[in-house]
C-alpha cells in the first residue's frame, strides 16, 4: 500500500511541477505580448528617446552658446566701425517706376 500513495503522490508533484512550468511559460509569453505592444503604441505615438532628447538639448545649448559669443563680437565690431545697434538702417530702395507715368 505505500508504493502506490508514493506513486500517487509522484505523480501529483510531477503534475504541480508541470503545470508550474506551464504557467510560468504563460506568463513569459503574456509578458512579451505586452510588451510588444507598448513599444507599438510608443512607436505610434512618435515619441522621442531619452538619448536623442539629450542630444538635441546639447546641441541647441552649444547654438546658444555660439549665438552669445557671435552676439559679442557683432557689438564689438560695431562700435570698432562707429556704427552701433542704434544707427539707422541704410536708406531704402527708390520705388519702382510705374510704366503708366507719364513723367517716366
Amino acid at each position: 500500500m505505500t508504493q502506490t500513495s508514493n506513486r500517487f503522490f509522484d505523480e501529483v508533484a510531477r503534475l504541480m511541477n508541470d503545470a508550474a512550468g506551464v504557467a510560468q511559460g504563460i506568463k513569459r509569453e503574456v509578458d512579451t505580448m505586452f510588451k510588444t505592444q507598448a513599444e507599438k503604441w510608443l512607436r505610434d505615438l512618435d515619441l522621442v528617446k531619452r538619448e536623442e532628447f539629450e542630444a538635441v538639448k546639447d546641441m541647441a545649448r552649444l547654438a546658444r552658446e555660439e549665438n552669445e559669443v557671435l552676439r559679442t563680437r557683432i557689438a564689438a565690431l560695431e562700435a570698432k566701425l562707429g556704427a552701433g545697434p542704434s544707427a539707422s538702417p541704410a536708406s531704402p530702395p527708390p520705388p519702382p517706376s510705374d510704366p503708366t507715368s507719364p513723367v517716366a
